[in-house]
C-alpha cells in the first residue's frame, strides 16, 4: 500500500476551490504527494469548462440575482451547476508516469481514477458503473461527471456526485434558447440523470464522503492519510486564485 494525502475539505466559495486544485497540480512536483480532495461549494455556483463562451453558457445576470458564483476551469467539458447541498466534489492530483497510470491514455486513466467513485457508490447500495468517457452511471442514468487537464507531467482530475439535483433550477441559471427548448432539456435531465437521495434516499453527506474514501482507497492501493495543504500550496492559493479564478476578465475570456 502507497501513501496517498486524504483532504477532507469544506464548502469553500468557487474561485478558491479552483485556486485549490491548481495549486495542489502545480506544486506536486514539489510536494511529492498524491492528492484525494473532496469538497463542496459555498455558495453554489457554476463551473463552465476551459474552452467554453461564458456568455453563451451562463445567465450570469440571473446568478447575480441568485448569489451563485460563476468560474471557469482549467479543465475541459461542459457547464456543471454544484448546488450547495446537492453537490459532492472530488479531486485527485497524481503523475502521469505514477504506477496507477502509468502509460494510460485519457480515456483509460478515467476508468482506473474513477474506479474509486464505482466502489463507493456501489456500497452504498447502487449499481454503480464506468460510462466512457467519463460519466458514473447508476442503473442507466449519470450520477457522476468528470473532466481532466495534464500539465507539467501531473494530472488533475475532478467531478462531481449528485446528492441531489434540481434540473428547473439548472436551466434558470444556463443559457438555453427559449421557453419550449429549456422544457424538453429539463425532461432531458429528469430521464438520463440521478442522484444519491434518488438511489436510496437519504444519506447523510458525511456517510457518501466515508463510502467514496473507503471506495477510493481500495481502487487507488493507497493508505489514504488525511492532511492540509503544505505551507508552500497556502501560500500559493491566494494569488492563484487572485490571478485566475476570482479575476472576471479570466471567468469571461472566451
Amino acid at each position: 500500500m502507497t501513501g496517498w494525502r486524504l483532504i477532507l475539505d469544506g464548502k469553500r466559495p468557487a474561485a478558491e476551490n479552483m485556486a485549490m486544485d491548481e495549486t495542489v497540480m502545480r506544486l506536486r512536483p514539489s510536494t511529492g504527494l498524491n492528492t484525494l480532495r473532496l469538497y463542496g461549494w459555498n455558495p453554489s455556483a457554476i463551473s463552465i469548462g476551459y474552452f467554453q463562451s461564458l456568455e453563451a453558457e451562463v445567465d450570469t445576470g440571473e446568478c447575480r440575482a441568485r448569489g451563485v458564483d460563476v468560474v471557469r476551469r482549467i479543465t475541459g467539458g461542459g457547464a456543471v451547476y454544484h448546488d450547495t447541498v446537492g453537490d459532492l466534489t472530488y479531486s485527485i492530483v497524481v503523475p502521469v508516469d505514477d504506477p496507477l497510470v502509468n502509460g494510460l491514455d485519457v480515456l483509460g486513466s478515467y476508468g482506473v481514477l474513477l474506479d474509486g467513485l464505482v466502489n463507493g457508490l456501489s456500497a452504498l447500495g447502487m449499481e454503480a458503473g464506468f460510462r466512457p468517457v467519463n460519466d458514473i452511471v447508476v442503473s442507466g442514468r449519470k450520477i457522476s461527471g468528470s473532466a481532466q487537464t495534464r500539465r507539467g507531467g501531473v494530472i488533475l482530475q475532478h467531478g462531481t456526485v449528485i446528492l441531489d439535483v434540481d434540473p428547473d433550477l439548472m436551466f434558470t441559471l444556463l443559457r438555453v434558447p427559449d421557453e419550449k427548448v429549456r422544457d424538453k432539456m429539463v425532461a432531458s435531465v429528469k430521464d438520463r440523470v440521478t442522484s444519491v437521495r434518488h438511489q436510496v434516499g437519504h444519506v447523510r453527506r458525511d456517510e457518501v464522503v466515508a463510502a467514496l474514501v473507503e471506495g477510493f482507497g481500495g481502487s487507488l492501493g493507497a493508505e489514504l492519510e488525511p492532511a492540509g495543504l503544505t505551507r508552500e500550496e497556502a501560500a500559493l492559493v491566494p494569488r492563484v486564485q487572485r490571478e485566475r479564478f476570482a479575476d472576471p476578465e479570466w471567468t469571461g475570456r472566451r
